[in-house]
């Protein structure tokens, strides 16, 4: 039989954790300590208990009030609430995002028409085919290429332009390409690049460097007529068919320049004949035997027909060069008759030769490094306000330690510049190698269509496939995935470095 002696409670121990049962004292707590029931309100109670001189207590809850007197059901309603905020985007999102993706998924392993399954055929002409894999190619040069020298450009511009005092003007210059559009900036850069000097900003400056270390031509393309007194001596040059005499005066006609190209200054040539009272001299004119809207005879000066001012001329007795002139204005020119009598006249190729066009820079071979350095044109400006917003968080006190410790200009932005400026030149790397997997306006505009095969990139084949004219939807399909598999790399790196810094 239980003993009366011995008090009992209804209920069961109340404990230390979140489950605990309500208005209970244990004959333990009995045993170890005191225990202090304190009302708390309607339907609960404050129990607390001292063991072993410290204070415990627990909260008596009704049902359907947790601890802390916040209903059951607010939590739920929260995240119902959140919800409703998160659904409009997470629609948009799955609707602009996750359901293309999945459905370039799918249509990648059909063919054209998506009415047959092909498994991985789409995937293997994209290794198979020739135009896919000058596209990887020339995407691999992209990605290793483009990001690399716009961010080392813009690290250059952002460490110098802190110490000019126009640095401001100069940043806003450089960083407004930004501001056009990549079609605008292709157009511009398609006019840049044009293969006449005259039209082509790039190689009118090359054309002038070139030209003033290297001796242009006079007269390209300039040549004579078969009953003219000249014949081809091979290499482009043209010698006479005769030796010259003292006394005879020497013609030099010569067709193929149109009169609007004649050098400036070009006067009407005089007609050749014998210099009065100088026996010791050989006399000549080399005129452009053409008389604009016809009526002039060959080989005779006629009054319309301009001289060849500028022509070099040279005599030449058994292979060596004996003597030199150059026409003037009118076309006349003379030569000592002591060494020119009995030679023959030269017209050295360098008066024909083609004058200097500059480089091809559309060509096949320039077409993708032309394109980089419009890129490069546009985005320095992004990687120099970023690297600058970095470097304006540098501790200055760093900086001037080193350069007390006895650190150069060079060591200072080697050793300390850089490493602090590691996180932000990550950001700009990963971000313009995300950006450069997906060009394809500046290709599709800049590389003429004779380039363009030589040019090509997966973003650009992948609009070709896919709305050209033997549009393959199953292959343009392909290419998106591969777009996307080699994004997606490339975005985990950066989250999980966006992650670290900001555990740090």
């Amino acid at each position: 039989m239980p003993s009366h002696d011995t008090p009992r409670d209804t209920g069961a121990a109340a404990g230390d954790g979140p489950g605990a049962a309500t208005g209970t004292t244990s004959d333990v707590q009995a045993a170890t300590g005191t225990a202090a029931d304190t009302p708390t309100g309607a339907g609960g109670r404050s129990n607390t208990t001292t063991k072993g001189g410290r204070a415990r207590s627990s909260t008596t809850t009704t049902a359907g009030r947790p601890r802390g007197g916040v209903p059951v059901g607010s939590g739920r309603r929260s995240r119902v609430v959140a919800a409703g905020f998160l659904l409009p985007a997470l629609v948009l999102l799955g609707a602009l995002v996750v359901y293309p993706i999945g459905y370039s998924v799918q249509r990648s392993f059909f063919d054209s028409s998506g009415s047959s399954f092909v498994g991985l055929d789409n995937y293997l002409a994209l290794v198979t085919d020739d135009s896919l894999r000058t596209a990887a190619r020339n995407n691999v040069v992209w990605l290793v290429f483009a990001p690399v020298v716009a961010t080392a450009l813009g690290l250059i511009f952002a460490v110098l332009t802190e110490r000019v005092r126009w640095g401001t003007a100069f940043k806003l210059v450089v960083f407004m390409p930004m501001a056009i559009s990549m079609l605008a900036a292709g157009i511009i850069f398609r006019l840049v690049y044009e293969q006449d000097p005259d039209r082509g900003v790039a190689n009118a400056v090359w054309v002038g460097v070139h030209d003033t270390f290297a001796e242009s031509s006079v007269f390209p393309r300039a040549r004579p007529l078969p009953v003219h007194p000249l014949e081809p001596a091979g290499g482009g040059a043209f010698v006479t068919k005769e030796p010259v005499r003292a006394g005879e005066p020497v013609r030099l006609p010569l067709i193929g320049v149109a009169p609007d190209r004649m050098p400036e200054g070009a006067r009407p040539a005089r007609a050749p004949e014998a210099a009065p009272g100088a026996p010791d001299t050989i006399t000549g004119t080399a005129w452009l035997d053409f008389t604009r809207g016809g009526g002039g005879r060959q080989n005779a000066v006629d009054p319309a027909e301009l001289g060849l001012a500028g022509l070099r001329i040279e005599a030449v007795r058994d292979g060596t060069v004996v003597a030199r002139a150059t026409a003037a204005a009118d076309g006349s020119f003379t030569l000592p008759a002591d060494r020119a009598d009995g030679a023959v006249l030269r017209l050295p190729a360098s008066n024909f030769r083609e004058q200097y066009n500059g480089v091809e820079w559309l060509g096949p071979q320039l077409v993708t490094p032309a394109v980089i350095g419009a890129y490069v044109w546009m985005w320095a400006g992004f990687a120099m306000v970023l690297i600058g917003a970095g470097l304006a968080a540098v501790p200055r006190e760093l900086l001037e330690a080193a350069r007390v410790d006895g650190a150069d200009e060079w060591q200072v932005f080697r050793r300390i510049t850089v490493p602090l400026l590691a996180p932000v030149l990550a950001v700009v790397l990963v971000t313009l190698m995300i950006n450069v997997l997906k060009v394809f306006d500046l290709v599709f505009v800049i590389a003429p269509g004779s380039a363009q095969d030589d040019a090509n990139v997966l973003a650009l084949q992948l609009y070709r496939s896919s709305f050209g004219t033997d549009a393959d939807l199953g292959i343009g399909s392909a290419i998106a995935v591969l777009l996307l598999l080699l994004v997606v790399p490339v975005m985990i790196v950066n989250i999980r470095r966006l992650r670290r810094e900001a555990r740090r």
